[in-house]
Formats: structure tokens, sequence, C-alpha cells
């Protein structure tokens, strides 16, 4: 442990700790543009510059090494006008639209410039090239609002290790961009969105898919109706200033409601589905090869991701056969309203505009996949993140938090505490291994309520071996066996295990990929900012939600039961197959 002095307060913390976040944890703000918690220090912003005692220059706290007995001050009038000068000098070069800007209410870089009390720009002159790049389905990009912090380029190559964003040229002409210069549509970017998640300003944002919605709503030929993710109840609350975690499903429903949906359902209904569907195509593997002993692909990798499977596509084609050809419950659940729901309601498939909220801009991509058209149609015609229904319900004029809570809609809204847990990295795992443990055995789900507490949690890469004691006769060929399965989360982290598992050093029946950290409690699309704090908490929240529902196995979901009775047959049947799977392609190092 570290002593040091921050500003007259006596600090202890561990070797190795920064000056910045030893004041953090004093209670002292530092402000900075550039840094991300958990990844190398880039120290590029300047802005958390600090006066240490003895040294000639002021240093940057983000990548100084605290040091015993040191003695920093953090807002003497030489800091202070240090960081106005640093400050001054990126606003002049920022397209300064802030009346209009998407990211005005939340701008980090606006807030710290309010926090500096910058009231005039001294400096005026040459401005960088602005350069509009609007090619992806899911994110679009403005350069003249770049301050060049690197943060995109950090959780790109860190945390996601794709590598599509970089920082291109000098001077004036310095954009963390794609290389060459090229638009994003022509690299392998797999539109995951945590770089407009770390953004500080609206250089990376979602594409907005708000103006189709009102239009929808709006348009009297049109039955809309919304579908909404599991990570979305443990975020929307803080786009209305509650806590990190809040828990607001029945208020959110109510918000939806009012918006002037036709039907407010739950993409946990279809997350139940996936595990039915996702977890019998692993029997099925599983009896190919211990039975059939013929060739399978297994490891079988979960396929709920969009980020994922577009990283694999670019990556590891080598793998596309032992991905899950289970589609995403977005997915599932578009294709399923527009033939299955809208049977039941007597409903055009084309007269019926399904809407989902997501906290993932990678969703955007998959709804436009030429694939998902199932129903004949586009079977997910738009897709909102937590932060546009935010923008959408403030809009409207609702008064979020003095909303009641009311139930979502039948028969598309009844869904089980493991669906719920998607939202989590490692939650389809365990709702997999409670359907899966049952079918096979027969008996309850052994672990200490309902819980498989060794992939849980925000380590990177989680693994658990669970033996098979005795089987049922239809699955008798697992008795004894033991299942390896992994949990990854951030593909960086995926890319090591993937790594492994080619060279041999591991062998596994089944692994989960998340794209973003956390999972989708901490997608792209969720409330900014999402520190490991925030997600903990978001965490939690989930689990609550699960451990409130009275049911909390997939199979043993009534409505599912009765979507398989009246329309869909069994899992891995015709129907099933037709509506709820797909197969992915290369796409080699570009689009």
């Amino acid at each position: 442990m570290i002593k040091l002095t921050i500003d007259q307060c006596e600090v202890v913390v561990p070797e190795g700790t920064s000056v910045l976040n030893a004041a953090r944890q004093a209670g002292i703000r530092i402000p900075s543009l550039c840094y991300l918690e958990g990844v190398h220090v880039v120290g590029g912003c300047r802005v958390c510059l600090v006066e240490v005692e003895g040294a000639k220059a002021l240093q940057a706290s983000c990548s100084m090494p605290v040091a015993e007995g040191l003695k920093i001050r953090t807002a003497t009038p030489k800091v202070r006008a240090a960081r106005r000068t640093v400050m001054e000098l990126l606003l002049s070069d920022h397209e300064g639209d802030c009346q209009t800007c998407v990211r005005s209410h939340d701008c980090e870089f606006l807030a710290e410039a309010r926090d500096l009390d910058i009231r005039e720009l001294h400096f005026t002159g040459a401005k960088h090239h602005r350069i509009i790049d609007q090619s992806t389905p899911a994110l679009d990009r403005d350069s003249a609002k770049c301050i060049m912090c690197r943060r995109c380029i950090t959780v790109c190559s860190d945390i996601q290790a794709t590598g599509a964003l970089w920082a291109q040229d000098r001077g004036f002409e310095c954009v963390a961009a794609p290389a060459f210069g090229q638009m994003l549509d022509r690299v392998a970017c797999v539109q995951c969105g945590q770089c407009a998640a770390v953004c500080p300003t609206a250089a990376i944002t979602e594409k907005d898919h708000i103006e189709r919605v009102w239009a929808a709503l709006s348009d009297p030929t049109k039955r809309v109706i919304v579908q909404t993710a599991p990570a979305i109840r443990a975020g929307l609350g803080e786009c209305f200033g509650m806590s990190a975690g809040s828990l607001v499903t029945g208020k959110m429903s109510a918000a939806l409601h009012r918006l002037g949906f036709d039907a407010v359902f739950d993409t946990n209904f279809t997350a139940d589905l996936t595990i039915l569907e996702e977890g019998t195509e692993l029997l099925m593997r599983l009896k190919t090869a211990l039975v059939d002993h013929a060739p399978v692909a297994l490891p079988q990798f979960t396929s709920c991701c969009p980020g994922w499977i577009k990283f694999a596509e670019h990556y590891h084609e080598d793998l596309l056969p032992n991905l899950s050809t289970a589609k995403s419950p977005q997915q599932m659940f578009g294709a399923l309203a527009k033939t299955y729901y809208a049977e039941s309601i007597g409903c055009r498939p084309e007269d019926l505009y399904v809407v989902s909220v997501m906290p993932c801009t990678a969703k955007k991509f998959e709804a436009q996949r030429p694939e998902m058209n199932a129903s004949g149609f586009q079977d997910v015609d738009a897709v909102l993140t937590t932060r546009e229904l935010g923008r959408m319900i403030t809009q409207s004029g609702l008064d979020f938090a003095a909303l009641p809570d009311e139930p979502m809609d039948q028969p598309m809204g009844m869904s089980s505490g493991a669906a719920d847990i998607f939202a989590n990295t490692g939650g389809v795992m365990e709702a997999a291994l409670r359907t899966v443990w049952c079918l096979v055995t027969g008996q309850p789900f052994p672990f200490e309520q309902l819980h498989v507490a060794p992939i849980e949690g925000l380590e990177g890469v989680k693994e658990i071996a669970i033996t098979i004691p005795s089987a049922v006769p239809e699955w008798s060929f697992l008795t004894g066996q033991t299942l390896n399965v992994a949990v990854a989360h951030g593909l960086a982290n995926a890319e090591k295990l993937i790594e492994q598992v080619q060279s041999g050093q591991k062998a596994y029946h089944f692994i989960e990929v998340m794209s973003c950290p956390g999972g989708c409690i901490g997608g792209g699309g969720q409330p900014r900012f999402t520190t490991n704090e925030v997600r903990r908490e978001r965490m939690k929240a989930i689990f609550a939600e699960d451990e409130g529902k009275q049911v909390r196995m997939s199979h043993e979901n009534p409505s599912i039961a009765a979507l398989y009775e009246g329309f869909l047959g069994a899992p891995l049947g015709e129907t099933s197959h037709r509506l709820l799977h797909t197969h992915y392609h290369a796409r080699g190092m570009h689009h």
C-alpha cells in the first residue's frame, strides 16, 4: 500500500494505482476525457493535469502511478489555467452545434467546459476537415465533433480486438477512422457500438430510428408492436436520473403503452424459446458425437449476440459451423410476430410493424440482414437503443418516474426468470444449463437458488465443468458425462478463448460469447456512462427480476408450451427450423 497526500488529504491506495484513481477514491474529482477504466492509459487529452510538489512540469494524473510520500495539488491556479487552455484549444476545433446536437444533454466534453467555467474562446483559425460517415446500418460518424481522445480506438482495439478505428494522418487532418480514411462499412467493424458508448462527444452515435418509429405510430394502416430486451429494464431508469440498476419493468411497459404501441411484448418470451431451440441443438450435437461417433461441430457457440456473430464471420469463418443456428431472441420474435401473432389477430404481416428496444447498436445491423425475413418481409422493422427510447419518452412529455407499473401484453409477454438473465454475461449459459439439466436428468436444477456462481460476475473468461450423474432414457448416453462450458464477454476475451480451443489447450462443449463487457447490460446502446460499478448494479437488478419470478426455467413457461403445441410443433422441427434458425457466411476482413 502506498501513502500519499492529495489536496491535504492523506490517501492510502495499492501500489500501481494512478494518481487519477487515487484522487477518485478519496472523493476528489479530476476531469478526464480520454481515460477508460480497465484498459491501457492513453494520456492524450491532458485535461487531468495536476501539480506534483518538486516536479518541474504539470503531470497527467491518469498515467502517473502513485509513489510513497507524493504531494499532489489538483486545483491550484496553475492547474486550473492549464486545464482551461487545453479545453479552449479542443473547443476551438470542435463543431459547436450544441443547440441541436443529440449529445447536448449528456456530453462529457460540454460538461467539462461548463465545470471549468469557460465563457469565451481565445483561439480561432483552422479546423478539422469534416467527414460524415453514415455508411453502416448501426453507427454514424461525424469527424468535426471528434476531439481525438482516442477512447473509441482504445475500446475497439483493447476490448473488442477488431481495430476498425485508428488514428489516421496528422495535424488538422488527424481523425479516428478506419484505415486509409475508408467508410466504416468497408472494414471489419462488428457494429457493437462500444465506440459510441464511450465517445465523450457526438463524433460516433447510433443510427437514429426514432423518427421512423414515430411515423409508424401515426400511420393508421399499421399495427405497431414493440418488444423489449431483458437489459432495458435495468438501464432505462438511468435516462431519467434514477440510480444505476433501478428495475423499471412496469414503468417501461406503461410508457410504451402511452407512446401508442398497439401491443407491448417481451423479448424474454423468445429468449425462453431460444433456450429450447439452442439447448436441443446442443443435445443433438452431443448425441451425434457420443452415440453416432460421427463428426460434428463442437464446441457449440451461442448465437444471441449479433456483434459476436459478425466478428466470427470476419475473423473465424472456420468456426461458423460451430455457431448455433438458432436466431437471436430479437429475430425469433420478429419472425413469430409476423406469422404466429399476425395470424392470431387476423393481420397481414405487411401491415404489422415490429419495433425492438435493445441495449445494442449491432441489433440495428442484425435486423436488416437479408436472411432475416422468414415471414416473407423484414421481420424486425426498427430498432431503438435504450437511449433512443429514453429520448422518445422525454419527447412525449411523460413523467417516467411517476408512471404506474403495468404488465406486458399477451401472448408474447410471458417469460421465465431464466430469460431475464440473458442480459448478464453468463446468463444465456445459466439459462441453458437450468433447462438442459432438467431435461436430461429429470431432476430439479441442483445449484442453490438456480444460480451458477462460477459463470457470474465480471471476470473476462469464466468456466465450469458439470457432471451428469444419471440421465433419463432418452439421453442415457450422457450419464456420467462431464460437460465443460465457458463464458466470455468482450471480444478480446473471446479471441483468447478461441485461441486456447484451437490450440488444444482447452476443450469445451458449449461456449457463450457476448461482445460487450458485462454482456447486454453493458451494451453499446445503454445509458452512459457504463463503469464496472454500474454494470454490477444492473446485473444485481437482473438477478432480482429473475428471483422474483414464479417460473424460473425456460421450458416451464406455459406460453412457450402453448406455442409449440399450437404452432411450432417441436424444437428443431420443420416450422421451427424455417422461422427460428438461420446460417451465417464468411465476410473476410472487409465487408
